[in-house]
């Protein structure tokens, strides 16, 4: 995470601000802060010794779980090759672990996204696909929203002839809680394209991601 330092005319509340993006978000310490008073309210002591640098821990493992919001999938995508020796098929990636968090309630949701494009006379490195799924699984998150952005994203860069999307995960807002259910996954699809217009392509897709 780059480097925050207190935002003009906030000093006083604490806040800090990115220059470089011009957000601002709380301070270190209020994020601490609030991770005390949490545990207070779930009835534990924040003082005692096995809770002292609960809030610091916590505060560091929020920086790796939301580090999405921090960079910009666009721009992973950028650079792409047209040197393809007329390659004309399906560019896909399967069983790309996820783990996000549900927004609703703030708990993981853990599975696979199955990724692919049809290029239109260009390719993009394979690694920058599974980038752009883990920046948007960097953030708090539905998966029907991640879907449709991941589609959108490979669309709007990548401009290629179809995109297909499948994310298959258990959400455990569902399983460890509420109506506890456990063993229960969620798919969620997105086809554009060759991949929507054309049900031999969907069905190859799904095909491959299913190891068929």
């Amino acid at each position: 995470m780059d480097a925050l330092v207190t935002e003009p005319g906030h000093e006083a509340e604490g806040r800090e601000y990115d220059p470089a993006t011009g957000k601002t978000r709380p301070s270190r310490e209020q994020a601490e802060a609030a991770v005390r008073t949490l545990i207070e309210w779930a009835g534990d002591n924040p003082d005692r010794e096995g809770l002292l640098d609960t809030p610091k821990r916590v505060a560091r493992a929020y920086e790796e779980f939301f580090a999405g919001y921090d960079e910009d999938p666009e721009e992973v995508l950028g650079r792409t090759f047209e040197d393809v020796e007329g390659y004309d098929d399906i560019v896909m990636l399967r069983d790309i672990r996820i783990e996000t968090h549900c927004e609703h309630h703030m708990v993981p949701i853990i599975g696979k996204a199955h990724v692919a494009y049809f290029p239109n006379g260009k390719v993009v490195g394979i690694s920058k696909l599974a980038r752009v799924v883990e920046i948007y699984a960097k953030r708090l998150q539905t998966q029907e929203t991640m879907t449709a952005q991941i589609a959108a994203t490979f669309e709007k860069v990548l401009q290629p002839r179809g995109v297909a999307i499948m994310i298959d995960a258990a959400h455990q807002c569902m399983t460890t809680r509420g109506i506890k259910k456990p063993g229960v996954s969620c798919i969620t699809t997105r086809f554009t394209g060759l991949f929507r217009e054309d049900r031999d392509m969907e069905r190859r897709f799904l095909d491959l991601a299913r190891g068929i």
